[in-house]
């Protein structure tokens, strides 16, 4: 009889008072058509959020977009976030996407995902037990982005709808909301809604859109509207004096007002002052204690099977609230019924029979009723149902979280598991609050190291000095198996340097390698990691001493394991940076190399192959640099790791570039790893070396302003890190000063960095050119200390052999030498560079010997440099160095030319021709002849061919074997 008497559900009455909102509703909708009235348009996208307290209808409105949508063809995505399901990671997100995916088996979601599969298919729900490298939160974000974006081209026209959003999961609530900005650009409408007063910071995007969208706050309906609806259930008979009062009673609040309506009509009252008190009584029976005394009256098993509902949450299963509410089947469906009848639940909308609360509030209202005994008990019941019904660990564990602790082991276990699922799925967070969760359970004594350990790798990413604090209580732990204790040193060595303190990370390693003596592969493993942080300390006192035992253990060492090829690798990178040799850093760092040193290796940084790979650059062969850096950023891509890895691959290839010469091109990368490390969390490092290499770039550029203003921006040269970085901050900060015009401050700046390397035994002015600014910065007040620091780094330059270091070298004592000794070291440096890869140092040096030939008179040969160096200096983007170029022809009475080849990077036939009669070891004098140009013309020749190819002459065969052959 009761369902005989139910009236439409409050969605399929008209809204009232809402045409604001129906209006710009209707316009985004339009906006995503492709035509408007015939007339084809560019469909835009763009984001709709209604906002307002509980009982609004701002759910209603959702639900008039889903039809108005659906009305037209469009594809409905939607989404809700629950009270009770907010330990839930990506709850809200796989709502959305699951059901587009739904209709694929594994091999067709691959095909769609692509590479993407193995990042977000946890996020998404895709596998039931994640493995592999887990991927971290911005490669997770940033595969969703691609995942929507090809939804949203595929199913175009696409409209999101997100109910309760202040109640989303924090990831899905983070990811919404760095993605609502790109609806604009696609086909997609996201509409949503949420209470303003319960929006979580990581959606403030939702309450400010970028769209330029203000959020629709809906307001209390009036007292007319609140009568209509009234009117609606009782007949038009009602009395105004009786409407008045239900506005009264409900606050213009639609949700109270349809629901008061529905009952009053239930009850057949006609709307008169003789009804007002049993109004009220209905009124006050719709949330709140009301409500709670009205179910009462249903009987103890409709109650138990209502608290059980509520206690699951969304989208409930009649069968999992029975189990938890300690019912039979028969008497759950009776009692499914009377809550139906009450209004209360409701058949949910999507398959499986599911049920659901008529509105939030009354889920809210009743979950709180629950006594804390029975809540806590109800929730213990549900884990376990929820594990009995194949629903995951992380269904189960968010039902643990509400349970006090009692020492289960099962609940350890669930939680553990629950939290490795969300560490693959890039939720660290959440992770951490299973795994905290687990070790207040407590876990079994002999598991505690373990999950301490597994605590320590969920915080690591986003509160680095809370692992140090689980590793360091693990670690005191009794009988840990030596391969997990390696694992945990190698871990809090890292937390450690991450959170600036590279002497600790030191000894801790220092410490386990003395203490593992009996395991003589880790005991490598631990040697390593300490010569890797005490590399990267700025107070280390005995480098010179490391250096020799680092010299003494790597000449033993074959290089077959991984442990000895760190140490190879470690070896290459200190002798480039002591400047021994060039050939002998780069035969340690090709036995590194041999037999692979992976970047995502579960047990190593990345600091290691990063370092040797830059070898190769130093050494003036990066082109092999850039085939290694593309290698580890694709490997690292493709484990999801796309966060300070990303942005410090991206941020050192752009330092690559820029030492080859392509500044625009590097400028452009830099600027993309700075936007990386600017919105990752814990990635201060690569923060600090994008920004030295954009200030390098820009002042290479000629734009001095901008450089300073990044340099003010991040406090650059005020704040000093304590680890090495590379280009060393003060030098950068030295060479902005310069370029401002401020010697006396870089001299002083330089001179500490000299007194520093000097100390460490760095001699290598490849790695930091200190002494060539300095003699820059003291060439006006001490010119003969200035040619002193010039002779000692060409000197040191020529010990360690880079052409292009010599080059530079030469190229600053020329110009603080002056007259007519300096042009001799000018055309040495032009010769030097000429054999390297340093396009844009070659692009210097050729100027400033052209404006010295000019100052002594040699106006032809002046000529020749400087239209050379203004064309390289173009080629490059160089500007600042091109108009210097310029000013010098002018000031010589000369007139610039048309620049006479345009940039490729292709090699010609001829430049080929020439490389290739080179590495076959024929003479300059033999090219020419076969070439029939000059011999001057073949070192032209074969100039270009370093600079395109990347190497100097020692790197050319194999650049030349992989460099494609063009029909030029």
């Amino acid at each position: 009889m009761a369902n005989e008497l139910r009236q439409p559900p409050p969605e399929s009455r008209p809204l009232l008072e809402r045409r604001r909102e129906l209006r710009a509703l209707d316009s985004a909708l339009a906006a995503l058509r492709d035509n408007a009235d015939g007339v084809p348009q560019a469909p835009r996208g763009g984001l709709l959020a209604f906002t307002g307290p509980a009982g609004m209808g701002k759910t209603a409105l959702l639900a008039e977009a889903r039809g108005r949508a659906r009305a037209q063809g469009f594809t409905v995505l939607s989404g809700r976030g629950g009270e009770n399901e907010q330990e839930l990671a990506f709850h809200v997100v796989r709502q959305l996407v699951q059901p587009a995916l739904a209709t694929m088996d594994e091999t067709e979601l691959r095909t769609f995902l692509g590479s993407w599969y193995d990042i977000v298919a946890a996020a998404l729900g895709l596998v039931a037990a994640p493995s592999g490298h887990a991927p971290d939160p911005t490669g997770v974000r940033d595969g969703l982005d691609w995942v929507m974006t090809r939804l949203a081209v595929k199913k175009a026209p696409v409209v999101i709808l997100l109910d309760d959003l202040h109640w989303a999961d924090v990831e899905s609530q983070s990811w919404l909301s760095s993605f609502a900005p790109r609806a604009m650009d696609l086909s997609l409408l996201m509409a949503v809604a949420y209470r303003p007063d319960e929006l979580p910071p990581q959606a403030d995007s939702f309450g400010t859109p970028e769209t330029g969208n203000r959020p629709f706050a809906l307001e209390p309906l009036s007292a007319t509207a609140v009568a209509r609806i009234v009117r609606d259930e009782v007949g038009e008979q009602a009395e105004d004096g009786f409407c008045e009062e239900c506005w009264e009673v409900t606050a213009g609040n639609p949700f109270e007002a349809v629901e008061l309506a529905i009952r009053l009509g239930e009850r057949r009252l006609r709307g008169t002052g003789e009804d007002l008190p049993l109004m009220r009584d209905l009124a006050a029976a719709v949330t709140g204690p009301g409500l709670i005394e009205r179910l009462h009256g249903f009987g103890t098993t409709t109650v138990r099977f209502a608290y059980a509902a509520a206690v699951l949450g969304q989208s409930i299963s009649q069968e999992l609230a029975a189990r938890i509410a300690a019912i039979g089947s028969t008497a759950a469906a009776e009692a499914a019924d009377r809550l139906r009848a009450a209004r209360i639940l409701t058949d949910g909308d999507g398959p499986g029979g599911r049920l659901e609360f008529v509105h939030p509030t009354i889920a809210t209202t009743i979950y709180r009723a629950i006594g804390t005994s029975l809540r806590e008990g109800m929730h213990n019941s549900a884990a376990e149902a929820v594990r009995a019904a194949g629903l995951g660990p992380a269904a189960a564990a968010r039902h643990l979280l509400e349970v006090p602790c009692e020492g289960s082991a099962e609940a350890v276990a669930c939680l553990r598991q629950a939290a490795r699922e969300y560490l693959h799925s890039g939720a660290p967070e959440a992770a951490r609050r299973l795994l905290d969760r687990a070790l207040q359970e407590p876990p079994l004594p002999e598991e505690r190291a373990a999950l301490l350990h597994e605590l320590a790798c969920a915080t690591f990413l986003i509160k680095p000095t809370a692992t140090v604090r689980y590793l360091r209580e693990a670690l005191a732990e009794d009988g840990i198996d030596p391969e997990l204790r390696a694992s945990m040193v190698y871990r809090l060595t890292q937390a450690l340097a991450h959170t600036d303190r590279m002497a600790q990370a030191a000894t801790v390693a220092a410490d386990e390698a003395r203490r593992a003596a009996g395991h003589p592969r880790i005991r490598l493993r631990m040697q390593a990691d300490h010569f890797v942080w005490s590399a990267f300390r700025t107070d280390e006192q005995d480098s010179a001493g490391r250096s020799r035992r680092l010299a003494r253990l790597a000449d033993r060492l074959a290089g077959r394991r991984l442990e000895e090829r760190y140490i190879l690798g470690l070896r290459a990178w200190d002798a480039m940076m002591c400047g021994e040799p060039r050939q002998k850093a780069l035969a340690y760092a090709e036995k590194a190399l041999d037999g692979g040193l992976s970047w995502t290796h579960e047990n190593r940084g990345f600091e290691v192959p990063v370092s040797v790979a830059l070898v190769f650059m130093y050494c003036d062969q990066p082109r092999r640099a850039e085939e290694l850096f593309a290698k580890g950023m694709a490997e690292c891509a493709s484990k999801g790791w796309r966060g300070s890895h990303l942005a410090l691959g991206q941020t050192l290839s752009a330092y690559i570039r820029y030492r080859r010469g392509s500044l625009a091109e590097a400028e452009n990368l830099v600027r993309e790893g700075l936007d990386i490390a600017d919105r990752v969390e814990g990635a201060v490092p690569a923060q600090w070396f994008a920004i030295g290499i954009l200030i390098q770039t820009l002042l290479a550029r000629g734009r001095v302003v901008a450089a300073r203003r990044l340099a003010d921006k991040y406090r650059y040269g005020d704040v000093i890190p304590n680890a090495v970085i590379y280009p060393d901050p003060r030098t950068v900060h030295a060479e902005l000063l310069l370029a401002e015009d401020r010697p006396d401050e870089a001299a002083a700046l330089l001179s500490a960095v000299g007194e520093w390397l000097e100390g460490r035994d760095w001699r290598n002015p490849a790695w930091c050119p200190w002494q060539l600014g300095l003699a820059k910065a003291l060439s006006r007040r001490a010119p003969d200390r200035a040619v002193h620091h010039a002779q000692d780094a060409v000197k040191r330059a020529r010990d360690f052999g880079a052409v292009s270091a010599i080059g530079q070298a030469l190229h600053a004592q020329a110009e603080v030498t002056g007259g007519e000794a300096a042009l001799d070291l000018h055309a040495q440096a032009v010769d030097h560079l000429q054999r390297s890869p340093a396009a844009y140092e070659l692009a210097r040096a050729l100027v400033g010997h052209g404006a010295a030939l000019a100052r002594n008179g040699r106006l032809h040969d002046a000529a020749d440099r400087l239209y050379q160096g203004l064309e390289g200096a173009v080629h490059c983007g160089a500007e600042g160095l091109a108009a210097r170029a310029r000013r010098e022809l002018s000031a010589a009475g000369l007139r610039p030319l048309p620049l006479r080849y345009a940039h490729t990077d292709m090699l010609t036939a001829q430049e080929r021709r020439a490389a290739e009669l080179t590495v076959q070891g024929h003479s300059a004098c033999v090219v020419a002849k076969d070439l029939r140009i000059t011999e001057q013309g073949v070192r032209q020749q074969l100039s270009s061919v370093f600079r395109k190819l990347g190497t100097d002459a020692t790197g050319l065969a194999d650049a030349l074997a992989a460099c494609p052959r063009t029909g030029r």
